[in-house]
């Protein structure tokens, strides 16, 4: 045996001895292997692909490229009184001027978007609620001034204009309806004021609602991130066409965490051109309270769990009170719409002409009626 186990060794060591010398001095008498024993089993690109040859590599680049020039920063300023009553004589009698200048500017930062050749910017109004000055800056330095064209509260919408002598590349506005749950999505803007910033997620959901964030809500989800001074910038699809206004991010600590809320560009759109025409938004009202209707509510009203919202307060003279609707109805349908919820209530209304009539189906201790409103318009939110 012992002897067997020196022939055997002595076979294999001349078998690699002879291995050595081939492909030391012969490798091509060797055939192809998949992958080199003493390297890695990937190929770097650098070989892969010889000078000159173009490579397939995933990329937003262009639709990036055909968005940034659209989105400008916002900077904003307003004077703020510092104490009612620091000119008050008594007042400095006893506290001196240890409270310093009666006022002082308070300045904000935000992002916008270019949707026409002529100027008009699209923002939210919180980016430029109360300021007395507001300043743009393009991607390329360029800096201008901006006037206010009109605002609304209950979207968080605002429509600049601007003015300047350079040549502008508005954004292209993507279809309405045409985003999908998945679909790549890059969020552009200034975020803490670091400069122009492109950062890129999914569509998270669609129809995001009852987030407490404005009065009309219909929000794109993303984690694309979006950060403070993101707001009012621009959210495109991988063609670089406008899909969102960016918004608000979900946050426990200021920063993202992977959950941002765009106002659709069909949305944004419908609210500028009003705003475009008229200075404001109209919409219809008709001067109810309204709640959600819980199981056990649903349960005493007899009604559906999901189908319609509670009244729960009526104004005097209001176009509900006039068309005879009462505390405890059941909202059922709006003009041909199911109702829902409350907000669903609040949109069906809203989107409803002042001064039109419109047919309002109610469950009335159990029995189904039918109504004719006439509605309102809707008054300003307080400031």
């Amino acid at each position: 045996m012992h002897r067997l186990w020196l022939i055997f060794a002595q076979a294999v060591t001349v078998s690699i001895a002879a291995l050595f010398v081939i492909q030391t001095l012969k490798p091509e008498w060797l055939p192809a292997r998949p992958f080199d024993l003493a390297g890695p089993a990937v190929i770097s690109v650098q070989q892969a692909a010889p000078a000159g040859e173009a490579r397939s590599v995933a990329t937003y680049a262009d639709a990036a490229q055909a968005a940034l020039p659209a989105v400008v920063h916002i900077f904003t300023s307003q004077e703020v009184r510092r104490h009612p009553f620091i000119n008050d004589p008594v007042f400095r009698h006893f506290f001196g001027d240890r409270f310093g200048p009666d006022s002082q500017r308070q300045s904000g930062l935000g992002s916008g978007v270019v949707v026409s050749a002529d100027g008009l910017v699209l923002t939210n109004n919180h980016v430029v609620e109360s300021a007395d000055e507001i300043e743009v800056a393009f991607h390329d330095g360029r800096k201008t001034k901006a006037q206010l064209v009109g605002a609304d509260p209950e979207s968080d919408l605002a429509v600049l204009k601007i003015v300047t002598d350079s040549a502008l590349s508005p954004i292209t506005l993507a279809p309405a309806e045409s985003l999908r749950i998945g679909d790549v999505v890059l969020a552009i803007g200034n975020p803490f004021g670091v400069g122009q910033t492109v950062t890129s997620g999914i569509v998270s959901a669609l129809g995001r609602t009852h987030l407490g964030i404005n009065t009309f809500e219909n929000f794109i989800q993303t984690d694309a991130a979006i950060n403070p001074g993101n707001s009012g910038g621009a959210l495109v699809d991988s063609n670089g066409r406008l899909v969102g206004i960016n918004t608000a991010i979900y946050s426990q600590s200021g920063g993202s965490m992977g959950i941002g809320f765009a106002i659709p560009v069909s949305l944004a759109k419908s609210v500028m051109e009003q705003i475009i025409k008229t200075g404001s938004v109209t919409r219809g009202w008709i001067g109810v309270e309204v709640q959600d209707m819980t199981p056990d509510l649903a349960e005493s009203f007899g009604v559906k769990l999901g189908q319609g919202a509670l009244i729960a307060g009526v104004m005097r003279n209001s176009p509900a009170d006039k068309a005879g609707i009462k505390p405890g109805d059941v909202l059922l349908t709006v003009g041909n719409q199911p109702v829902k919820d409350a907000q669903v209530m609040l949109d069906l209304i809203a989107a409803l002409p002042p001064g039109e009539p419109a047919r309002f189906g109610l469950s009335r201790a159990g029995k189904a009626q039918e109504v004719t409103v006439t509605i309102g318009k809707r008054p300003k939110p307080p400031r």
